[in-house]
């Protein structure tokens, strides 16, 4: 259970189930563990995702948010500004804001990995 105290909370990850986010494909699925709907977070998205073999997010960009993918198990493919490297455990990968990227599991068994987004829109406006 969920404990909330003056905008803190404790969460299980147990207890957050998994989404498949619009362009994530072929059982590319996250945990969404902070976040302004899921913890009315303001600065920050924190989840965690697991990809199964052979599923991907499309290339995509942001404009203003900074990520960082941490590899926790599994051999995935980075695609970051056209070029590709395999990425495995504790792989840290940092992408500022306007770098082309996408990650795929192109492994055997699960790939999974933490995502941290900051700030939590693109929206160059909100910024």
């Amino acid at each position: 259970m969920a404990i909330e105290t003056n905008g803190a909370s404790i969460r299980n990850i147990a207890e957050v189930p998994w989404r498949e986010f619009p362009n994530h494909f072929g059982g590319a699925l996250s945990k969404p563990l902070v976040m302004p709907e899921t913890a009315q977070s303001r600065h920050l998205d924190y989840r965690i995702s697991m990809y199964q073999p052979m599923a991907y997010v499309e290339r995509h960009k942001h404009q203003v948010q900074e990520q960082i993918y941490h590899v926790l198990e599994g051999e995935g493919l980075m695609e970051i500004a056209g070029k590709n490297r395999v990425v495995r455990k504790h792989d840290v990968i940092f992408l500022p804001p306007g770098v082309e990227h996408a990650i795929s599991n192109s492994g055997l068994t699960d790939l999974v990995f933490l995502v941290i987004t900051s700030p939590v829109t693109d929206d160059k406006a909100a910024v």
